[in-house]
C-alpha cells in the first residue's frame, strides 16, 4: 500500500497593498502526523518583499520555490513576468514538469497561484488558498472579508483556525508573514 503524504494549508489575503500569507505546520504521512511545525510560507527576493507559500511534495515545492526566486531576480522583481516564465518552464522542462506542488506568490500589487499545468491565476477578490485545507480556509476568509472589519492578520489567523477545525490535515501551528 502506498503511503500518501497529506499536508499544508496556505492562505493569502489582500486589501489594497497590504498582504498576509498564513501556512499551517502539519505534515501527515498516512494517518500519522509526522511534523507539526513545518514552515510553508516565506519572504523571498533580494528585498524580502515577496511572499511565497507552497503545497505538495516538499522537495518539489522547495525546488520550485528556489527556481521562482532565481526567475524573480532575473526579471528584476517583476512578479507577473517571473510567474509566467516559471509556469512555462515548469510545464515544458523535462525535469520540472514532474514536480508536484502548487505555489502562491504575492507582492504589494499582485497575488498569483502557479501550477505545473501552466496556470498563473490572479484571484478576483484578493483571497486564495491551496493545500488539503485550502478550500476551507478560502471559504472562511471570503466570509470574514465580506462580513467583518478584522485586521488582515487576525482575519487570516481566524480563517486558518476554522480550516484546522474542519480539515484533519491542518493544524493551528501557523506561520504568518506580511508585506
Amino acid at each position: 500500500m502506498k503511503m500518501v503524504t497529506r499536508s499544508t494549508t496556505v492562505l493569502c489575503v489582500r486589501r489594497e497593498d497590504h498582504v498576509v500569507m498564513a501556512g499551517d505546520g502539519q505534515v501527515s504521512l498516512g494517518e500519522t502526523v509526522v511534523k507539526s511545525s513545518a514552515r510553508k510560507v516565506r519572504l523571498i527576493g533580494k528585498r524580502q518583499d515577496v511572499l511565497a507559500g507552497f503545497a505538495g511534495s516538499t522537495a518539489d515545492a522547495l525546488t520550485l520555490l528556489e527556481k521562482f526566486e532565481q526567475t524573480l531576480e532575473k526579471y528584476s522583481n517583476n512578479l507577473a513576468r517571473a510567474a509566467v516564465e516559471l509556469a512555462k518552464d515548469w510545464r515544458t522542462d523535462r525535469a520540472l514538469r514532474r514536480l508536484e506542488a502548487l505555489l502562491i506568490v504575492a507582492d504589494k500589487e499582485k497575488t498569483l497561484l502557479l501550477s505545473g499545468t501552466g496556470d498563473v491565476v490572479e484571484p478576483d477578490d484578493g483571497v486564495i488558498a491551496i493545500g488539503s485545507g485550502g478550500n476551507y480556509a478560502l471559504a472562511a476568509a471570503r466570509a470574514l472579508m465580506r462580513h467583518s472589519e478584522l485586521e488582515l492578520t487576525d482575519l487570516a489567523r481566524s480563517a486558518m483556525k476554522i480550516a484546522a477545525e474542519i480539515c484533519v490535515f491542518t493544524n493551528e501551528n501557523l506561520v504568518i508573514e506580511t508585506i
